[in-house]
């Protein structure tokens, strides 16, 4: 018998770390993000079929499009910033991933733009891409066009469980050609 979640099977683990810091920008007070990325990373494990080594952590950096746009230049030689970055913190072991699952980078000004381009809330964009950059922690990318309609299908799955419409109703995911 595989012992592997499957999509909605799965919990976040009590144990599960989720580390927080608003280094730069104008965020939201770290108690609302906090219980903004709980429910958003919670909703990946129900719905995803993942799985996390005990006492796994996170961390979730939230910062302005300069920080971003450094980090973007530095480790994907790109010249500018974007919404968010996920830095994968290990191999997984076997089905499992962790315990240092690798940090999410968050830009600011970037997310808000965003966000009033599409007439969303902010925290709803910021939900959506603390649920992307998880699953890129997990492997799940979008480099060719079937990871692309994979994991937007999961995206959609994830967002509809906290009560977010479609991110990609008018605008598919495409894959990363740049």
């Amino acid at each position: 018998m595989d012992d592997k979640p499957q999509a909605g099977q799965g919990a976040l683990p009590d144990d599960f770390q989720i580390d927080i810091a608003v280094v730069a920008g104008r965020w939201p007070d770290e108690n609302e993000l906090a219980t903004l990325c709980h429910a958003a990373i919670g909703a990946v494990f129900k719905v995803a079929p993942v799985e996390a080594l005990a006492s796994s952590e996170v961390s979730l950096v939230f910062t302005d499009d300069a920080a971003v746009q450094e980090l973007n230049q530095r480790w994907r030689d790109k010249d500018k910033p974007t919404n968010v970055l996920s830095f994968p913190g290990s191999e997984p072991d076997g089905d499992l991933y962790g315990p240092l699952m690798g940090d999410i980078v968050m830009a600011q000004e970037t997310i808000n733009r965003e966000a009033d381009e599409l007439g969303i809330e902010f925290s709803q964009h910021v939900s959506h891409l603390v649920v992307h950059g998880m699953l890129h922690l997990f492997d799940y990318d979008h480099q060719e066009n079937d990871e692309a309609e994979l994991m937007e299908g999961l995206e959609r799955q994830i967002l509809a469980g906290l009560g977010i419409s479609d991110p990609y109703a008018d605008k598919p995911l495409l894959a990363d050609d740049d």
